[in-house]
């Protein structure tokens, strides 16, 4: 069932996706923000953190926040009514791009059944600078966002993904929650091919980032210790 059609606008608004990297963001970002006084959020706190270090003089208190729960995702009734009275709305992530590995994609949806206008503003994002920094297949990739946890549906996953880059020549793309970024480093050298090759970009934009490349042998030689820092890993078998 479509809403009413109105003329709202629906901003997807870019955070940094390192502490301090207010520098990462495209100017376009504070002249919009400036006006905007409803967002749906992934979270209130960080949401209101941020628009603070943008505007320092702004009244958060005159800003109205939906935050995005994380079982039953955002409430779409409030999407209605702000959207039937032609309210500008910003989208924020707990990090980077919404919509791209967040539930922001579900107000982008109903929003183009509105008819609103849908304006994507210009930031950082973990997984595209990952890919331009990984030196791997940038012409074909897929994001596959979190493996599976258990087992044997975990192993079985990392094959497949290995199989499917051999046999399109495509990069695959993936996260992981920080805790268990070795443990999953630790299934990828086990269950890899030596010759495939495996990239690791760890805290992208902050002053310590850590962004190597190297076939799965050489990891296994020289294997790192992974902080508990968000990571996107990428491999491409050879």
């Amino acid at each position: 069932m479509y809403f009413y059609r109105i003329m709202a606008r629906l901003y997807l608004v870019p955070i940094p996706i390192a502490d301090d990297a207010l520098h990462t963001l495209s100017d376009e970002i504070k002249t919009i923000t400036a006006g905007l006084r409803y967002y749906f959020v992934e979270n209130v706190r960080t949401a209101r953190r941020f628009l603070k270090s943008l505007h320092p003089s702004i009244v958060i208190d005159e800003i109205s926040f939906s935050e995005i729960d994380k079982h039953t995702g955002p409430d779409m009734a409030i999407l209605k009514e702000w959207l039937h009275k032609g309210y500008d709305i910003g989208v924020m992530s707990e990090a980077g791009c919404p919509g791209i590995a967040d539930p922001g994609s579900v107000l982008v949806q109903k929003a183009h059944e509105s008819d609103a206008e849908i304006v994507p503003l210009t930031g950082p994002n973990s997984i595209v600078l990952a890919l331009m920094a990984s030196g791997l297949n940038g012409q074909s990739f897929a994001f596959n966002g979190y493996l599976p946890l258990k087992e044997p549906a975990r192993s079985k996953t990392i094959k497949d993904l290995e199989q499917r880059s051999a046999k399109e020549k495509q990069t695959q793309v993936f996260i992981e929650t920080p805790y268990r970024n070795n443990v999953l480093l630790d299934e990828l050298l086990k269950h890899c091919r030596d010759n495939t090759l495996l990239c690791i970009a760890q805290n992208i934009t902050a002053p310590g980032a850590y962004i190597k490349t190297r076939p799965v042998k050489e990891w296994k030689k020289q294997k790192p210790e992974l902080a508990k820092q968000p990571t996107v890993f990428l491999l491409l078998a050879q």
